[in-house]
């Protein structure tokens, strides 16, 4: 059966209606489920704000961790990268006979524009890395600095 122009966006309307309605409901479940889960540490705010004091703290930790470890991988990344072109590089020379011909320049070339492209992908991704690891840092910290006072 072929859907008319009014019930193809009837048919539009109502999956974005249920999804609304699904993001509602998640998001009222996770926010009950934030007051009422340890409801013994509600009558102790104190105890709360050291504890989350020191959670945020963890959390910076392990942000700054992970963000040193992604680097490492993206570094590693693309010196295999590079590595491979180099390899790739000296197998077209020796397979044409180390005379630098055309195909041999070309393949130079294209072993050396891969390495600019490695080393600027991988400095633009550490960059982005970072300011990710600075935006939550400092969102920890405006939260820290929200509970605390």
């Amino acid at each position: 059966m072929k859907l008319n122009f009014v019930t193809k966006r009837l048919s539009t309307v109502g999956q974005w209606m249920a999804t609304a309605l699904f993001c509602v409901s998640a998001i009222a479940f996770f926010w009950v489920g934030a007051f009422f889960a340890n409801s013994p540490a509600m009558a102790a705010p104190l105890t709360n704000a050291i504890a989350s004091a020191d959670v945020g703290s963890q959390a910076q930790g392990k942000a700054s961790e992970d963000a040193g470890r992604t680097k490492n991988f993206v570094r590693d990344a693309a010196e295999q990268v590079k590595e491979t072109a180099n390899k790739n590089a000296s197998r077209v020379e020796q397979a044409t006979g180390s005379d630098g011909n055309f195909i041999e320049r070309k393949a130079k070339r294209d072993a050396d524009r891969i390495e600019k492209r490695a080393n600027e992908d991988s400095a633009r991704t550490q960059e982005a890395i970072d300011n990710t690891k600075n935006a939550f840092e400092s969102a920890i910290d405006g939260i820290k600095d929200a509970f605390g006072k």
